[in-house]
């Protein structure tokens, strides 16, 4: 009897401790979940900032300075050349979606899923960062509040 009571008591005192560790791995999960959101948030915040600095360097008055610097011998094509290979060719796959669809009005997203590139919302801002550069480059047209297309009259 004795033996049952001490089993029944050594199980209380368990199940206490697993209902206390419960309370703490729940609050825990809480503000590491808090955490994470802040993370996503501010990462979103960088890679707009990133596109938006991106854009910059590729405006008209942003390109007298590059010009000046131009290894001689070497052709603006060149530059892009090189500029789209360490965007991962993104802008070239871009620029063939837009020679594919002609006129017509498309969203960032759309553009993505063309690509394969929707997996994930940081995929999809690339895309997006891309067509941004490439509007502030003329290389095509924003027709509306996310919508694109070719720069074609």
């Amino acid at each position: 009897m004795v033996s049952a009571s001490r089993t029944a008591h050594s199980i209380e005192v368990t199940a206490e401790g697993l209902q206390e560790e419960l309370a703490r791995l729940q609050f825990q999960k809480q503000a590491l979940e808090r955490e994470l959101a802040a993370v996503v948030a501010h990462l979103g915040s960088v890679q707009r900032a990133l596109g938006a600095l991106e854009s910059a360097l590729v405006t008209p008055r942003a390109a007298a300075p590059v010009d000046e610097h131009t290894v001689p011998g070497t052709s603006q094509t060149d530059t892009d050349s090189d500029a789209d290979k360490q965007y991962g060719r993104l802008t070239e796959q871009v620029m063939a979606y837009f020679a594919k669809v002609g006129d017509a009005e498309v969203r960032a997203r759309d553009v993505a899923a063309a690509l394969g590139r929707d997996a994930d919302s940081g995929s999809i801002n690339a895309v997006r960062s891309t067509l941004d550069r490439l509007v502030a480059s003329s290389r095509i047209q924003r027709a509306g509040r996310g919508l694109y297309r070719t720069g074609r009259s």
